[in-house]
């Protein structure tokens, strides 16, 4: 008999990219722990549409800004805080990058779509991120 979470978690998240001499490109950062590597991702607010939550947790974790598409590329889930996070993923298209912001402790960095999937645990986001040429 399987047991289900107290909780669901409504999350939204960024899968910042670049284009760079013709190559697409993508920016992961480290957990607040720095132990993993992942995208921007942070709780639903009640006050904003999911992408533009989406959009603040990229200037928030990541230090970037661009323009956020308004569909869903993909969902996932994972276990965090006794319950389970469902994740809605948009792609950002990386305008600027801040020397300065909010989680700058944070390590960020730039690599191609093969290295970036290498470095992600979720099969669903790595599936994603190998599939951003066909999304971008």
């Amino acid at each position: 008999m399987s047991s289900s979470p107290d909780y669901f978690y409504n999350q939204s998240a960024v899968i910042p990219y670049r284009i760079k001499n013709g190559n697409i490109e993508v920016l992961l950062i480290t957990g607040a722990t720095q132990k993993r590597w992942l995208i921007p991702v942070g709780l639903a607010e009640l006050y904003l549409s999911p992408h533009a939550t989406a959009a603040q947790e990229a200037w928030e974790e990541a230090g970037v800004a661009g323009q956020v598409g308004t569909m869903v590329v993909g969902r996932y889930e994972y276990e965090k805080w006794g319950g389970m996070c469902l994740v809605e993923v948009f792609l950002m298209r990386v305008d600027m990058v801040f020397d300065k912001w909010p989680e700058s402790f944070r390590h960020r960095e730039w690599l191609n779509i093969s290295e970036a999937a290498q470095r992600i645990d979720e099969p669903e986001l790595k599936a994603m991120i190998l599939d951003l040429p066909n999304l971008v």
